[in-house]
């Protein structure tokens, strides 16, 4: 039977090594990436934490406001709806 021509064992060495190559750059990125990526989200977390706690705080100022100085914050109110009615009615 005809076999064809005789592969060297370096031949077929060199052929595995040139696949497994990009498959291990590619693990080596997605690995890479994933690092990244779990970086950037615990960043993201906090920066939403810190977000978060600042507009509580700031409401509960804002409600402590009107709760100590009601009168104020009625007029304060009626003269921003004024103003806002006013540039929206241009």
């Amino acid at each position: 039977m005809d076999q064809g021509p005789a592969v060297s064992p370096q031949a077929e060495e060199k052929a595995e090594s040139g696949v497994m190559r990009p498959r291990k750059r590619r693990e080596d990125l997605r690995s890479a990436a994933g690092a990244t990526a779990d970086e950037y989200l615990g960043r993201a977390e906090g920066v939403w934490h810190d977000a978060r706690h600042r507009i509580r705080s700031f409401q509960d100022d804002g409600e402590q406001y009107v709760r100590e100085n009601p009168t104020k914050a009625v007029f304060t109110a009626l003269g921003i709806g004024f103003v806002l009615a006013f540039i929206f009615r241009r």
